[in-house]
């Protein structure tokens, strides 16, 4: 039986030192709370206040204001304040790109196990 060897992900630019490692695992870390990639879901659409946050997203405003100062101090999310309102929205594309590729992978692997 031969086995079909994938080719090696390559990573020439990737900073390799202790600090890249550290942050990603706290992106990670950050980002692997469910909740949390359902407010980033919600995100993803356009900047939000938590009053619109929390039509989309099922959970208590205290709850809701955790994961987004969160989300903020993590700097996956900015934030704005306009009058006594604060918006949010993502503050680089590329955590939504990670989001999506990891829960596309997720779904089509749930999809092909059925």
């Amino acid at each position: 039986m031969t086995s079909i060897r994938k080719p090696a992900i390559q990573f020439e630019t990737l900073e390799k030192d202790d600090a890249t490692f550290q942050r990603a695992a706290e992106i990670f870390r950050v980002m692997s709370a469910p909740m949390r990639l359902r407010i980033m879901s919600s995100l993803c659409a356009g900047e939000k206040n938590v009053s619109e946050l929390l039509d989309e997203v099922e959970t208590t405003q205290s709850n809701m204001s955790q994961h987004l100062s969160t989300l903020y101090q993590a700097g996956i999310v900015q934030k704005r304040r306009e009058g006594v309102q604060i918006y949010y929205c993502i503050s680089n594309p590329s955590f939504v790109n990670l989001c999506k590729a990891v829960c596309s992978q997720i779904a089509s692997e749930s999809l092909a196990s059925v």
